[in-house]
């Protein structure tokens, strides 16, 4: 099957909709769980998040299959999301 129509849109919306909440999602964790201060994680879980979400982009066009990967991007974002919330340090 070609990649046209609403397969292709469903696609670079997951790219980018889906690869944005699993970079936020790596922030926050990222940023919840790193040992220095608050700001250090935040920026560390910030500039790692560039790459997640480059690599978001590169897994759902590799995938190229849509409902895999909105499952997938948004499973490991409320995981992410949630793990990095319940870890964090009280007062963030």
């Amino acid at each position: 099957m070609g990649l046209y129509g609403w397969r292709l849109f469903s696609l670079i919306c997951a790219a980018l909709i889906g690869g944005y909440l699993l970079a936020a999602a790596a922030g926050i964790f990222l940023g919840g769980v790193l040992p220095d201060s608050r700001g250090a994680a935040a920026l560390t879980g910030t500039m790692a998040s560039f790459a997640v979400y480059a690599g978001a982009i590169i897994w759902v066009f590799a995938l190229r299959r849509p409902a895999l990967a909105w499952v997938g991007l948004v499973l490991a974002s409320v995981v992410l999301a949630s793990t990095g919330i319940m870890l964090g340090r009280p007062g963030l």
